[in-house]
């Protein structure tokens, strides 16, 4: 018959390899739904020299200073 000659291999690669496939797609929006959380933190430190150059600069006052960095550090 004519499976006697058939050989698998290149399908047996396709299940596993969507597999692999469908999870780096959810860790992908995973990433995206939260938001890249390590990219905000690391914009938060520019964030905060901005807020001590305006300090500097008298622009705001101590209080307004203590709140917003509390707001940035949070």
């Amino acid at each position: 018959m004519w499976w006697d000659t058939y050989w698998p291999m290149p399908w047996m690669l396709f299940g596993p390899g969507m597999m692999i496939l469908l999870i780096v797609l959810c860790v992908a929006l995973m990433a995206v739904a939260m938001g890249g959380g390590w990219h905000r933190r690391a914009g938060a430190g520019r964030a905060l020299e901005i807020l001590r150059e305006r300090y500097a600069r008298g622009e705001i006052d101590q209080a307004e200073f203590e709140e917003r960095r509390h707001q940035l550090e949070r």
